[in-house]
């Protein structure tokens, strides 16, 4: 008992007041709907633009000519879901398919061949494209089916604590244009929770670049890359901040890439479809169809994503809380998920100018080690880097979502697990957690509860 004292007191020191999300741009809600409330401030209209795009964002999008709603057809003629909160369930995290026989609903699998540009985007599958979709419109086949097939093994932690780590395989079946390819690479992507959204696009790129460090100056070994992406509205590479591997340089251009990939729904910024060649019933449905996502509606969702407030973290005045935070910092977990940022200038809205922010990430690329490497290179991205997720939200995942899985492939099912899968830059930190006595380590998980 008094080792455990004095290593909890040890970590008290040099901790002053916890940090606390700035009132302006949290909500003091949890429970099912902790994800769904507007930022605090917004005035009249909008609160009606918010509410528009809510209901563009749970729309059941329709395959055909509607006399009802015209302007809500378009699916297809391939897709993953119908809706885009069939995803992002309660605006949080999706989740992986547990059972042999469960299909990826909320899960999307990434595909290209190698042979692309140094620093491009990833080069689409020639029959596939880049992104399997099981689903397709009367007429057209979908591309087949996705599974996963989970793997377990138990780690021991230094204390003799037994933690079970799975690790999903990917099947995919009834494939409708052929096998794949031995070249084929894939990437099994979880939607992620899509709080805060407009907090992280307000970063100034100077702050995030500031945060980079790609040839380890500082000798930590954490060594933070920004992803240079393709900008399709400005013509010109931009840094990128969203995707699961930094990929996307803005909100809007975000959510018109996932009305392409998952619903089939064209826009402006992506006016084709992705039909390859060799799918000839998918050619076919889309012969002389224009945009079928106008710039109002993608307007109006990328507001919805934008304007979605983050909910206020919970005990942060718990001494054990307030431990596991030194803790977080001490062993190293806030060299990426960095806690405070400060947003700029945000003509878009207004309301999310100059606030101080704590979500937690860098919005960088880092080498994860080869436990969670996909393999599969994105723009600057190597197989083994992933972008720091924003852990704010992240004690309310429980309550929001049906299961709660996290990781970009849902295969840890509590933050232990998540920890423990982490390698490469942060193989130091894992370590740490692993050799930790029990009460510090229930000291640092109470304070990622508390996120």
């Amino acid at each position: 008992m008094m080792r455990r004292a004095v290593l909890l007191a040890a970590a008290l020191l040099g901790i002053s007041a916890p940090l606390r999300a700035d009132e302006a741009v949290t909500v003091p809600i949890q429970g099912r709907d902790a994800f769904s409330r507007p930022l605090p401030g917004l005035d009249p209209a909008q609160r009606a633009a918010f509410h528009a795009g809510r209901s563009l964002f749970q729309q059941v999008w329709t395959v055909g000519p509607s006399e009802v709603r015209p302007d809500l057809d378009g699916l297809g003629p391939l897709s993953n879901r119908q809706s885009c909160i069939a995803c992002h369930v309660k605006n949080g995290r999706g989740e992986p398919p547990e059972g042999e026989g469960d299909v990826l609903r909320s899960t999307l699998v990434r595909l290209s061949v190698p042979g692309g540009k140094p620093g491009g985007a990833p080069p689409p599958h020639p029959v596939y494209g880049d992104q399997f979709n099981p689903d397709g419109i009367p007429g057209v086949p979908g591309e087949g089916r996705a599974t996963l097939i989970w793997s377990e093994r138990v780690e021991r932690l230094a204390d003799g604590t037994p933690v079970a780590l799975r690790q999903p395989e990917l099947r995919l079946s009834d494939l409708a244009h052929g096998p794949l390819g031995s070249e084929v690479m894939t990437s099994v992507r979880m939607a992620p929770p899509i709080i805060g959204l407009g907090l992280l696009e307000a970063v100034s790129e100077s702050d995030l670049l500031a945060l980079a460090d790609p040839d380890d100056r500082d000798g930590d070994g954490v060594r933070g890359r920004a992803n240079l992406v393709w900008d399709a509205a400005r013509g010109a590479f931009a840094l990128g901040r969203f995707g699961l591997k930094a990929n996307q340089p803005s909100l809007r251009q975000q959510n018109a890439g996932a009305f392409d990939g998952d619903l089939g729904l064209t826009s402006t910024l992506f006016p084709r479809h992705g039909c390859t060649a060799a799918q000839t019933a998918c050619l076919a449905a889309v012969a002389g169809v224009g945009p079928e996502l106008d710039d109002e509606q993608l307007d109006l969702v990328t507001l919805y994503t934008r304007a979605l407030a983050v909910p206020e973290r919970r005990d942060v005045d718990d001494p054990l809380v307030r431990v596991g935070e030194g803790l977080f910092a001490a062993i190293g977990c806030a060299a990426c998920h960095t806690p405070t940022l400060r947003t700029g200038p945000s003509p878009s809205l207004p309301q999310l100018a100059g606030r101080t922010i704590h979500p937690y990430t860098d919005l960088l690329l880092h080498d994860m080690g080869e436990g969670l490497a996909d393999g599969r290179p994105d723009f600057q991205a190597t197989g083994r880097q992933w972008r720091t997720p924003p852990l704010w939200g992240l004690g309310l995942t429980a309550a929001v979502a049906d299961r709660a899985t996290y990781l970009h492939d849902g295969r840890a099912r509590s933050p232990l697990e998540a920890i423990l899968w982490h390698g490469g830059e942060a193989e130091t930190a894992r370590e740490a957690v692993r050799r930790m006595p029990s009460l510090n380590r229930k000291a640092l998980l109470a304070f990622l509860d508390s996120l």
